[in-house]
């Protein structure tokens, strides 16, 4: 599985949260040698020690806003990969505070970017930044990569910085450097050990546990929902592609074929039933807007690109993913999460032949 990484140096920013956690679950089972930059885990339900990864890589806590700390630890890293998933990624904190979700978002990226920059090991460099950097004009169809960048709100708005500062920096710097670089858009991702705030998975968890309804604020909104390791494989796919030829650096959409940009009522409808079956308690939906702050109603990528010169496509349809996160919300509650997590893992690569 994934030989290509054993033995490789990958820095991954943002390894702490549930993104990360999963990758560097991930590239350790690969035989990778991991380092990780991130702010330390949010409360005592998180995946990253969860899944006993914690012990499994060389970690730094710290802020991605602060550079000189960040490139103390890439030059003792040397990474020959690096990923950077380290954001603000929520929309609502970002009208809450909007100036710490640039700051993050923006002169996060120009900081990891002034260390590849400054360095010569890196050989392959992915930003992912998210779907939403697109102008939505709530069209039926897809956006492609060459659609206009402008986020609306502060936090779609900072990861369309996010990746006009990459593109900066590869026509400033890395082109001229021969480094391969690519910035991955992808959809909302879910999958067990997400237990964030104002992310429709736990918040279906979090009720079925006290007992309470879910509400819903927006039940008729449609993303392009996707297992989070749907994402991941393709980000390795695209790391190791491009570290091989530089041609395949380039912009890409991640997300699921269009019949799974489901709206977030049918979501949580899935997973009520789905997590009942597996032995979870009942989850009661209740809709009521709450008058909160714009986000986009109506998102969908258009993914031929990646389909087509990378050879990635998405292998767990809609109601797997559903499925694989049910089941591993059950095996944690049952004290198996590593266990669940590393079984995913093989289970999903395995398939994927990777």
């Amino acid at each position: 599985m994934l030989d290509f990484y054993k033995g490789k140096r990958v820095l991954i920013t943002g390894h702490t949260g549930f993104k990360g956690a999963w990758l560097c679950n991930i590239l350790t089972m690969a035989g990778a040698e991991v380092y990780g930059y991130a702010l330390a885990p949010e409360g005592n339900e998180n995946l990253y020690t969860i899944s006993g990864v914690d012990k499994e890589i060389t970690s730094c806590i710290g802020d991605i806003r602060d550079f000189d700390k960040l490139k103390e630890f890439f030059e003792k890293a040397q990474p020959e990969i690096v990923m950077h998933l380290a954001a603000q990624p929520l929309v609502r904190d970002s009208y809450e505070d909007p100036r710490y979700t640039y700051e993050t978002n923006v002169m996060g990226t120009v900081n990891i970017c002034e260390c590849v920059r400054n360095s010569k090991s890196v050989r392959s460099f992915l930003n992912v930044t998210t779907d939403k950097v697109y102008l939505n004009r709530e069209w039926e169809w897809g956006y492609r990569e060459d659609e206009m960048l402008d986020g609306f709100d502060p936090y779609s708005n900072s990861k369309s910085c996010s990746e006009l500062v990459t593109h900066s920096y590869i026509n400033s710097f890395f082109n001229q450097m021969g480094l391969a670089v690519s910035t991955a858009r992808a959809g909302n991702v879910i999958g067990g050990g997400d237990f964030a705030k104002d992310r429709i998975i736990p918040d279906c968890v979090r009720a079925a546990e006290k007992g309470t309804s879910l509400v819903l604020r927006n039940p008729d909104s449609t993303r392009p929902f996707q297992h989070v390791l749907e994402a991941l494989s393709a980000y390795l796919m695209l790391v190791q592609k491009q570290y091989e030829d530089k041609s395949y650096a380039g912009f890409y959409n991640v997300g699921p074929n269009e019949g799974d940009a489901v709206t977030a009522g049918h979501i949580a409808d899935l997973f009520a039933k789905s997590y009942k079956k597996c032995g979870g308690g009942e989850i009661k939906i209740k809709i009521k807007p709450d008058g909160g702050p714009h986000e986009a109603n109506f998102l969908k990528l258009d993914c031929s690109r990646i389909k087509s010169r990378i050879g990635w496509k998405p292998n767990w349809d809609i109601d797997m993913a559903i499925e694989k996160t049910a089941l591993w919300t059950a095996r944690y509650f049952e004290g198996e999460g590593r266990d669940a997590t590393r079984e995913q893992i093989r289970e999903y690569f395995s398939e994927r032949n990777m």
